[in-house]
């Protein structure tokens, strides 16, 4: 506004000494002020002799005020002009600009002070106001303005940002003396404040707070001094997601930039109380940006919903909860993390899917991307999906962007004992993601206790086994090596073990898994499936589990005679598996008799399945004869009475299979003989 009271106030002279005046025209080529240029700017004033009033045009092709960020093309100003009766001037009337609608402009130009109003929607006002006693300040005050309306002014040093919702109030000072900066000081109070990014990845919503703000402009360096309070919203950095309490949270920051190079923030400060105390600097360098912090919070439990929520999403884990302190320090220059470190104060950290859980975590964990530090981490006691463990060590060290294992480390665990070797972090660098390197030996884990807190029937048996390389990048962790599990008298190795979203959503795990020498008499009492003697070889090989849910696999039984072992099936396991695989009963005797004998030898029994699309194509021995239907054999009799089971639905419906194993464990298929 200042930049065209020059212009105004010479016509206005020259219309009071000119009382029959009827139209005066002026043309101005370049109109400068400290704040504001305008350029090509036409003044028009027709006043009718004796008339009161008389009707002002001001147009400029462009007004810029660079240092505020703000740029008009075709502004126009049209109002009625009149005397205030104490030697001042009033003028009111609409002003406009290219691509802006019409807004509201009063103008009160006396010998002492000059008012300007600027009106818009629902309420909100802007007045200028200047004391000809110091023409070098300028007083602004603001009332519910649209904060869009400070876009320009925010993209100065910020420009992909976009306001789109909120309201501001506040009272600056602006000045401008000819010999030094321009400098802007006020008290800003925002509420509902709204904005975004193009590309999405920086917004706020809900936003309230007041804030002391400071700006000055040295030569095309800028400076920013801001201290206030944040009160509730929420707004999204990255991957960083922050959810505000209703209570204040003290912020305050130093930063200074201008358009040739990156801003920088030698002071920042984030103080929400008891819960999260941040302080530091930071350089806002999109290519290269840089980060110095320290961090303490004597209270964990609040930081999972305020701050860390977008962070532990990615991994599955946004409903993590956490109890005790913690406090640490981050350092990373060019992008990358060049040292961090964190303090643990009895933490305990608990995932409500039952994934994992830890009590009482205590000492640090410390990273250098340079020279040699150690550090040692401790907990009290720990589960994995439910399973226990006990208490641990871990002696760690870093150098070079890695942190390891100094030594073996071994975790009782479910009567035996978990050996973590070798293990080896790398958290992110460049465009390159987290990687983990270990090895993994498990010693005599009872499967007893496993089945029990995983609420399985009543294994029972020894789990043991080595994976000597297990590597985690790209959210998949990759297994070397086996498992070799003693269950129900036999052998059961699990290979080529992998997982991909480990503790995301819809984790998915594959392995193959080979079966030696079970006993099946300690199998099907523990199914209470009806008993079956005998031994059993087979194999479940491409096994799929999407959510521990199967979608493929292929799968093959088989009876393995063994000299001496007798080989006998009860009337309730040939109905059971006459159930699930949708067979028939066959037999040489009238199959009345049947009902007459409690168990019928057997040569083999062999079942298969290979899944896939949720369809289960079954078939049986490979070496029967099968039936005249074209079904297939799972159960060969041998001996009299003479009894074959025969399956004759080659393709399943797999819910509908998982349902009839189902309803088999839970006792609801009755054994019925004509």
């Amino acid at each position: 506004m200042r930049a065209i009271l020059p212009p105004l106030a010479l016509l206005l002279l020259v219309a009071a000494g000119t009382a029959d005046a009827r139209t005066l025209r002026a043309a101005i080529a370049r109109v400068s002020t400290p704040v504001a240029v305008l350029q090509d700017v036409r003044i028009r004033l027709e006043w009718p002799a004796d008339a009161a009033t008389g009707r002002l045009e001001i147009r400029a092709a462009r007004a810029e005020a660079p240092d505020l960020g703000y740029r008009w093309r075709d502004l126009a100003w049209a109002c009625t002009l009149e005397r205030d009766g104490k030697d001042g001037w009033r003028c009111r009337g609409p002003v406009r600009a290219a691509g802006k609608g019409p807004l509201p402009l009063s103008l009160a130009l006396g010998p002492a002070a000059t008012d300007a109003v600027l009106g818009g929607p629902r309420g909100a006002r802007l007045v200028v106001h200047r004391v000809a006693a110091t023409p070098d300040l300028t007083t602004v005050v603001l009332t519910r303005i649209p904060a869009a309306w400070a876009e320009a002014l925010v993209a100065a040093a910020w420009p992909e940002a976009r306001l789109d919702a909120g309201t501001l109030d506040g009272r600056f000072a602006l000045r401008a003396p000819p010999d030094r900066p321009l400098r802007l000081d006020g008290r800003l109070r925002v509420q509902g404040l709204g904005f975004d990014t193009p590309d999405g990845r920086i917004a706020g919503q809900g936003l309230g707070g007041a804030f002391d703000i400071g700006w000055r402009r040295h030569g095309l360096r800028d400076l920013v001094q801001v201290d206030g309070a944040l009160e509730g919203g929420e707004f999204l950095a990255g991957s960083a997601y922050v959810a505000l309490p209703a209570a204040p949270v003290r912020v305050s920051l130093s930063a200074e930039g201008d358009a040739a190079g990156p801003w920088r923030l030698p002071r920042l400060l984030w103080d929400d109380p008891g819960v999260l105390r941040v302080e530091g600097g930071a350089v806002l360098d999109p290519e290269r940006p840089g980060l110095e912090l320290a961090f303490r919070s004597d209270d964990a439990a609040p930081l999972g919903a305020r701050y860390l929520s977008g962070w532990l999403g990615l991994a599955g884990l946004d409903q993590l909860r956490m109890r005790g302190a913690l406090d640490g320090a981050l350092r990373v220059a060019g992008g990358e993390v060049h040292a961090a470190s964190l303090q643990l104060h009895g933490l305990d950290l608990d995932d409500p899917q039952q994934r994992f859980r830890f009590a009482g975590l205590d000492g640090d964990v410390r990273f250098s991307a340079g020279a040699p530090v150690t550090s040692v981490l401790r907990w009290r006691e720990g589960a994995l999906y439910g399973l226990g463990f006990g208490a641990a060590t871990l002696p760690m060290a870093s150098a070079d962007g890695e942190l390891r294992l100094r030594e073996a480390v071994t975790v009782p665990a479910f009567g035996g004992r978990l050996r973590v070797d070798g293990m080896r972090l790398r958290p992110p660098a460049g465009e390159r993601g987290f990687e983990a390197r270990f090895g993994l030996a498990l010693d005599r884990l009872d499967i007893g206790q496993l089945a029990r807190a995983l609420d399985w029937p009543a294994f029972r048996g020894e789990l043991s086994g080595h994976i000597p390389d297990a590597r985690y990048a790209d959210n998949r962790l990759d297994f070397d090596g086996g498992l070799g599990v003693a269950l129900f008298g036999g052998q059961v190795t699990v290979s080529a073990l992998a997982m991909e979203r480990p503790f995301g959503v819809a984790p998915t795990l594959t392995a193959d898994i080979d079966f030696e020498d079970v006993d099946l008499l300690a199998l099907t009492e523990v199914f209470d499936f009806g008993s079956i003697t005998g031994r059993l070889d087979g194999r479940i090989h491409d096994l799929r589990l999407v959510d521990w849910k199967a979608t493929a696999f292929d799968a093959r039984l088989r009876t393995d005679p063994h000299p001496g072992v007798r080989q006998r099936i009860s009337q309730r396991a040939v109905q059971n598996i006459s159930s699930v695989g949708d067979g028939s009963l066959l037999t040489g005797l009238q199959s009345r008799l049947i009902g007459l004998f409690d168990d019928f030898g057997y040569r083999a029994i062999g079942i298969s399945c290979r899944l896939a699309n949720e369809v289960c194509v079954m078939d049986g021995l490979p070496d029967a004869e099968g039936s005249d239907s074209g079904g297939f054999t799972i159960v060969a009799g041998a001996g009299l009475p003479r009894l074959t089971v025969i399956g004759h639905n080659r393709r399943v419906d797999w819910p509908t299979l998982v349902e009839r194993l189902a309803a088999v464990a839970r006792g609801e298929v009755r054994a019925e003989f004509e």
